[in-house]
């Protein structure tokens, strides 16, 4: 035991020599000054862009004085308020600093007021020397959007490290291990692979010069990747066919989000983000789906998990299932905030029953897909109530390379009722057991839907609301993680006319208003 305790004490002594070294180090790094002029030029910046674009105003006085609340996080010592129309900095003791109020919205201004107090706080305080210039103009941002929305945001300026990985060309392929061959496991739609023709199953001869009975499987995958524009050979050998040599140009090829399966005679599109490519791949997914002999019965897009993206790639997926009608609209005080999305192009599935499952992590762009399919009567919703994220952020570029993320706007589906916080409510609701389910779709089986009511309530909500109205409606449908129930219902409606009827939102708004 005395050898063990004597290493131990020594190892602990090291780590104090060490700690205190690096917190000498520390202390004889940290900055003497505060930057005024760059936390000038980011907070009247941030001030200017932010005070006419919130949902709810604030006057540009109001939020410097909220982002001046960021001093007394670093450093509980002091405290900024506003007194007879002047600025004041306390100490633990005494007065540090004061200074006149700028005029109620002069945000440049207030920008230069709040960086002239920050720097007599940095002066007086070792913790906000410590924290540095940088991190004293991100806590400003940080109280301040404690005021606001949990997605407004400053995002400081990144390091350039790593910088043009993303860049990196591929072939749109992957491969596998098939027995003792390598064969093609997937190929990219539009990718390189794709358009020379290259299928799933076909067993890789060779890449480039390597023959794949050379090598590992993990050294032929490097050999793919490459810089856009460069080419590289690939031997395959189809079935039935002889071996074929291919000339392949790299491309950055989009990630693919969009993924099919036919079963039991019904399509299913599984949509795991909205990335920038994601409605075109959704475009050619379903119009795949529908070329198919026999054609499916029906449809079931599966958003479980998804947790949103780019909002006008969930727009232009949603289109190719709507020949009418509204897909999403964004209100705000900002004028330019308002926006509508109506569908522009031809339902690619007519008449095809459709079913959407979303569970408690849908989210966002996916969250306005079901929206608009459900509200447009065109899908029916399955699952559990979804996270409710309908914000849009308007960003900019801020001095010194940060960004800016401000909402400005909220979601509305096209029956008016708003996206943040209350999400969607399915129509067929699985997270509340077995037995509810069972009694949901028997009833609809006999043309009346149990979820009416919730339905309803859901649809007639207005923005703003109380969070107790919007706790009230999602209880309706607790959020939950998807499960197999969510197939199962999907395939009875779809397997069932009237069933499928009786759930699409027309129907079942007509049904609670004839009842009174």
């Amino acid at each position: 035991m005395r050898p063990r305790l004597r290493f131990s004490l020594v190892r602990c002594l090291g780590v104090v020599a060490a700690l205190v070294f690096v917190s000498a180090g520390a202390v004889q790094a940290a900055p003497r000054h505060f930057d005024t002029a760059q936390a000038t030029q980011i907070w009247g910046t941030a001030l200017d862009f932010t005070a006419p674009r919130i949902l709810e105003p604030a006057s540009i006085s109001q939020m410097a004085l909220w982002g001046l609340s960021g001093i007394s996080a670093l450093d509980p010592n002091l405290t900024v308020q506003e007194e007879q129309g002047k600025i004041v900095l306390y100490g633990p003791t005494r007065v540090l600093f004061t200074t006149p109020e700028p005029k109620p919205d002069a945000a440049f201004q207030w920008g230069a007021a709040c960086a002239q107090v920050a720097a007599r706080a940095f002066d007086a305080s070792q913790e906000l020397r410590r924290a540095g210039t940088n991190t004293v103009i991100r806590e400003f941002f940080d109280e301040l959007f404690n005021h606001f929305d949990p997605y407004s945001r400053y995002q400081p300026p990144t390091t350039l490290a790593g910088f043009g990985q993303g860049d990196e060309a591929s072939l749109g392929l992957e491969l596998i291990q098939k027995d003792d061959e390598i064969v093609v496991g997937s190929v990219a739609p539009g990718g390189p692979a794709d358009q020379a023709g290259i299928t799933d199953g076909m067993q890789v001869i060779a890449i480039g010069k390597v023959k794949t009975d050379q090598v590992g499987l993990a050294a032929l995958q490097s050999l793919l990747p490459g810089m856009p524009g460069t080419k590289i050979s690939i031997t395959v050998r189809p079935q039935r066919s002889l071996p074929q040599r291919l000339i392949l140009t790299r491309e950055i090829v989009p990630q693919q989000t969009v993924f099919t399966a036919i079963r039991r005679g019904i399509g299913e599109l599984r949509v795991t983000e909205f990335s920038d490519d994601t409605g075109s791949q959704f475009a050619s997914a379903l119009g795949a789906l529908m070329a198919d002999n026999p054609t499916p019965k029906g449809i079931i897009i599966d958003l479980r998990g998804n947790r949103g993206g780019v909002l006008r790639q969930a727009v232009l997926s949603a289109d190719t299932l709507l020949s009418h009608g509204t897909i999403i609209r964004t209100i705000g005080r900002d004028p330019a905030a308002n926006k509508v999305w109506r569908a522009e192009g031809a339902d690619l599935a007519p008449s095809l029953p459709a079913v959407i499952l979303v569970d408690g992590r849908t989210a966002s762009a996916a969250e306005v897909f079901s929206a608009a399919l459900a509200d447009n009567d065109r899908a029916v919703v399955i699952g559990s109530s979804t996270l409710g994220k309908g914000l849009v952020q308007d960003v900019a570029e801020m001095p010194g390379g940060g960004q800016l993320f401000v909402t400005w706007s909220r979601m509305i589906a096209p029956r008016g009722w708003p996206l943040q916080g209350l999400g969607v409510i399915p129509q067929i609701c699985t997270s509340l057991g077995p037995d509810s389910l069972a009694r949901q779709l028997a009833a609809l089986k006999s043309g009346h839907d149990l979820m009416a009511k919730a339905e309803a309530e859901a649809r007639m909500a207005r923005a703003p609301m109380p969070l107790a109205q919007t706790l009230t409606i999602r209880e309706a449908c607790p959020a939950a993680i998807g499960a197999n129930d969510d197939f199962r219902a999907a395939e009875t409606v779809i397997d069932d006319p009237i069933a499928y009827k009786a759930a699409l939102i027309r129907p079942l708004l007509q049904s609670v208003s004839a009842d009174g």
